[in-house]
């Protein structure tokens, strides 16, 4: 085992593969591989398989090590999560036993400058999960005011949106916002904060990397895609970190776990059977001890449902986020 894999411990990561039940002979899913922290915990049960993903090509080639030790009980695949389904049908599965996923972003990731994610260095505005598609910049760059205000006030729950949004459109007229720094700096002159609070920053470069990734989108889809693919008696396992993602998973879950319909006064209304059968109704949360080795586990909560033998829910025809390419097209 290498020492980056020593250290590499995933938030929550023994509650959730508990709740996976991983058993002998089992296939399931890493929806988000990252250091392969859940893969390497499924994996120490014996006879189990896994599917690691991750749209990461770092992460994909960082799994190296634990896939020479593996063998042929595990796979890796360069993909977005969202296609998981068509992921395990490519390698011959129709139903898979359990599916995991830490969503968001990867502490790899926020800890390289190249990558642009985080404040804390200067690099390059980039905040891509994967290397294709516009960057943080393109969007600074071309975003029309109000859009970017809309973003930044949805995706970032910034009540200062309108401000940074409008800084943010004086600055490019100067100059080209490219860096990270720059980005910083334009926000931190119209968002106070207080000593102890968080960087006046936090909550629009969360919003700018959520709409580069497509983060909630990818999120809604993976979670159906999921349904999909269990099969009876397999089980889901999320892990959260920030209320938006919390919100669309206790959502996803309660829909599909609801039984009966209508009321005392009103007909019975006819709903699909549900399709889960939640494990938690409250979210499992961090120990003291994790949060105190890990700061980033105080927000992290993980919810869990066993699927049912009824047949998956159909999906959402559109999803009310922002999505990148309107964005665009709207500067």
């Amino acid at each position: 085992m290498s020492t980056a894999d020593q250290r590499h411990v995933p938030v929550l990561g023994p509650e959730a593969v508990e709740m996976l039940a991983p058993r002998d002979g089992g296939t399931y899913v890493d929806a988000t591989f990252g250091a392969g922290g859940y893969t390497r915990l499924i994996l120490a049960m014996a006879g189990t398989r896994v599917i690691g993903i991750d749209r990461d090509s770092t992460a994909i080639a960082g799994g190296a090590g634990l896939l020479a030790e593996a063998g042929d009980r595990l796979k890796l695949v360069e993909n977005r999560f969202s296609a998981l389904a068509d992921i395990c049908a490519s390698q011959g599965l129709t139903h898979v036993d359990g599916v995991v996923m830490d969503v968001g972003v990867s502490s790899m990731q926020l800890d390289s400058a190249a990558r642009g994610f985080s404040f804390r260095f200067d690099g390059p505005l980039d905040m891509r999960m994967g290397g294709t598609g516009p960057t943080a910049a393109d969007v600074v760059a071309h975003a029309a005011e109000r859009a970017l205000a809309d973003v930044i006030y949805i995706f970032g729950e910034e009540r200062h949106s309108r401000a940074v949004a409008r800084a943010i459109v004086a600055a490019r007229k100067e100059q080209p916002v490219t860096t990270t720094r720059q980005l910083a700096d334009i926000v931190a002159r119209v968002v106070r904060s207080k000593p102890g609070d968080i960087h006046p920053a936090t909550r629009t470069f969360q919003a700018l990397r959520i709409l580069v990734n497509e983060e909630l989108f990818e999120l809604e889809q993976a979670l159906s895609a999921a349904e999909r693919v269990l099969a009876p008696g397999g089980r889901l396992a999320v892990v959260s970190f920030h209320s938006l993602e919390d919100r669309i998973v206790k959502t996803f879950l309660a829909e599909r776990s609801r039984t009966g319909g209508g009321s005392r006064h009103l007909p019975e209304i006819a709903q699909e059977a549900p399709s889960f059968q939640l494990l938690n109704r409250k979210p499992v949360v961090a120990a003291e001890a994790e949060t105190e080795a890990n700061p980033r586990a105080r927000s992290a909560k993980l919810r869990g449902a066993e699927r049912t033998a009824a047949p998956a829910h159909a999906s959402a025809s559109s999803s009310p986020w922002p999505r990148l390419a309107d964005v665009l097209r709207g500067g």
